[in-house]
């Protein structure tokens, strides 16, 4: 996948998957992946200044720093087949903690028959295996993540521990708790890849909120490139909110996500969040405009938070863009929606210019977010004509995750609406068409698909 951008790119990390409670697995073509979760077979934590107290049966685990708190966590995997292609150890923040700058360092542990009800401060099993990563600053009532997918590699019995530098604890639910006990989720799949490359993403995304976990859960069965449509993380776009609610949930497929910025990205200046957390992959840092090829198409991001206008920068670097793209089929994405029925944001008017550009140029699909809803409009013209010929065929995306909009006045060619379901957009782009078809969380049924020809 090339990307055309004003300068050059650098290359970028690896990218880990997660699943949720239960055992997941949706198609993505000839390439699969089933996730299976585990939850502990024992858990406890110890502390210094109760050197001979057993906490195995409490509901809570702790790591902390005053007095010293560690806790320990084991799984027994089983039924595991094929290549493991990712391990995510998941602990979900008690209700009505206050929260704690630092959620604990995580270690693998030789020893895996430690006692859930024996073990105290004073015979504490060894933190003696490789460190795994760490969690950072944590807040109430919310899932956290540490990938140890170099630790499980197949069936078979895995201790975890961690411990804490800070004095202020942070506190997790235990296997006593039922359905927020600690999971490990072990993902399995074949790298066959797919004969068409598919695009698949959502903009609305992450808050301290549970919608954007389950999206981010169908991320890690859909194989190809991510997109946003903005409006990554909330309420500001700060550098604190990426790493505490973003990265957790999305951030593990950062490495193939290409985003877009969102007005609540720049509501911290210069939106210096978005743009320090995804660098290079955002573009040019306060330009935040690119494209890129998968297949036969050409892809490009572009960025409703600046000029638009007819003869701005953006717009002329688009237009020059498609003069130069060798591609059949082009699609687009943006924040903004100049279409759109929702009751919460109107139509943004002046993103026209943008697509009156893409029309010029023979485009064939716009993706937007901003508004928390899900709607299909039939290919329209720059007036928002239906136009069979020419036209775009126009999706707003933006159920990532953020509490759900209202529908007001449904807009002329609206063909597909739905303000309840959170998931995410799936295109597989073939060298002549493409398949879209929106993909609901788990346990909501809403569904919409079809197929369409590029010009």
């Amino acid at each position: 996948m090339a990307l055309r951008l004003p300068h050059p790119t650098v290359a970028l990390g690896a990218v880990a998957a997660l699943l949720t409670t239960t055992a997941v697995v949706v198609g993505a073509g000839p390439a699969s992946a089933a996730g299976v979760t585990f939850t502990p077979v024992a858990d406890t934590y110890v502390q210094s200044d109760t050197a001979t107290t057993n906490y195995g049966t409490s509901t809570q685990l702790v790591v902390d720093n005053s007095p010293v708190r560690r806790l320990f966590l084991r799984f027994t995997v089983s039924g595991v087949s094929g290549t493991v292609t990712s391990a995510r150890l998941r602990l979900r923040t008690i209700s009505g903690n206050s929260g704690s700058d630092a959620g604990g360092t995580f270690r693998a542990m030789s020893n895996t028959t430690w006692s859930e009800t024996g073990t105290t401060w004073n015979n504490q099993p060894a933190l003696d295996g490789a460190p795994l990563g760490a969690i950072g600053a944590v807040g109430a009532d919310s899932w956290y993540e540490v990938d140890v997918t170099a630790q499980v590699t197949g069936n078979g019995t895995y201790s975890f521990g961690a411990t804490s530098a800070s004095g202020d604890g942070a506190y997790y639910d235990t296997r006593e708790s039922g359905a927020d006990a600690p999971q490990l989720v072990v993902t399995t799949g074949t790298s066959t890849p797919s004969a068409d490359p598919v695009l698949v993403g959502v903009g609305d995304i992450a808050n301290s909120g549970s919608g954007d976990s389950a999206t981010a859960t169908l991320l890690d069965g859909i194989t190809g490139t991510v997109f946003t449509t903005g409006d990554n993380v909330y309420d500001n776009g700060t550098a604190a909110e990426f790493s505490a609610y973003y990265e957790p949930t999305w951030g593990r497929h950062k490495a193939r996500t290409r985003p877009s910025p969102g007005n609540h990205d720049y509501n911290t200046s210069g939106a210096s969040g978005y743009y320090g957390y995804f660098g290079s992959q955002a573009g040019p840092s306060g330009r935040g405009y690119y494209s890129y090829d998968l297949g036969n198409w050409h892809v490009v991001s572009l960025n409703s938070n600046i000029s638009m206008a007819a003869g701005s920068a953006q717009e002329q670097w688009l237009r020059a863009d498609l003069a130069a793209s060798g591609k059949p089929c082009t699609l687009a994405y943006w924040h903004h929606p100049l279409f759109t029925s929702s009751a919460n944001h109107a139509p943004s008017t002046s993103t026209r210019p943008l697509y009156q550009a893409l029309y010029d140029y023979n485009a064939d699909v716009v993706v937007w977010g901003h508004n928390h809803v899900y709607e299909r409009f039939a290919p329209m013209n720059p007036s928002g004509g239906y136009d069979a010929g020419r036209g775009l065929r126009s999706f707003v995306a933006g159920m990532g995750g953020a509490s759900h909009y209202t529908f007001g006045t449904i807009q002329p060619n609206s063909e597909a609406r739905n303000a309840t379901a959170y998931g995410v957009l799936k295109f597989t782009l073939h060298s002549g068409g493409y398949d879209w078809r929106f993909v609901p969380v788990a346990g909501q049924t809403y569904s919409d698909s079809g197929s369409g020809s590029c010009h």
